[in-house]
């Protein structure tokens, strides 16, 4: 990864654009952030070589494939000290039906995003989970019913207008 340059108001326009439609040519992301087409093309190279831009990828609409179930889970582990952290979040890096875990403050320690095609396959994830001692001491769960939307952008030039 290169050194750390100071993003501007224009990195931040191609951010905010790619997040939107990642496969949009160089010469309409370009017209759209109000550049040429080379200045934006070595832009979103540096980009990218810094490492602010993660990678791209197609938003798929699950529906199309079949049902499909969402949980949001709330998990409290028994022990609080950084090895028990650090064997969670390990082992939850390795289920594939984890799309999100997140430590929070609170009155739990992690808040984590399921998929399933079922109620009954969350159960023997979470199952799996609890005969592999990995500490947790309480769960809650809580099934999504509808989703009315959910962004797969974040406003970045409202997160950080010090840049423009």
């Amino acid at each position: 990864m290169n050194e750390a340059f100071k993003i501007d108001r224009l990195d931040l326009r191609i951010l905010a654009q790619l997040q939107k439609n990642g496969r949009i040519t160089n010469v309409d992301l370009a017209d759209a952030v109000g550049l040429s087409p080379s200045p934006c093309l070595i832009r979103v190279r540096r980009l990218e070589q810094a490492g602010y831009i993660a990678g791209y990828g197609a938003h798929l609409r699950l529906e199309k494939l079949g049902d499909t179930l969402t949980v949001f889970t709330e998990i409290t582990l028994a022990d609080h000290r950084r090895e028990d952290f650090t064997r969670f979040e390990a082992a939850m890096r390795e289920v594939d039906a984890v799309l999100e875990c997140h430590l929070v403050s609170g009155g739990y320690d992690y808040l984590v995003r399921f998929i399933t095609r079922s109620v009954t396959q969350y159960q023997e994830i979470i199952d799996e989970l609890l005969e592999r001692n990995l500490g947790i001491a309480n769960y809650s769960s809580y099934i999504v019913i509808k989703s009315p939307f959910i962004k797969t952008y974040c406003p970045v030039e409202r997160l950080f207008p010090s840049h423009r």
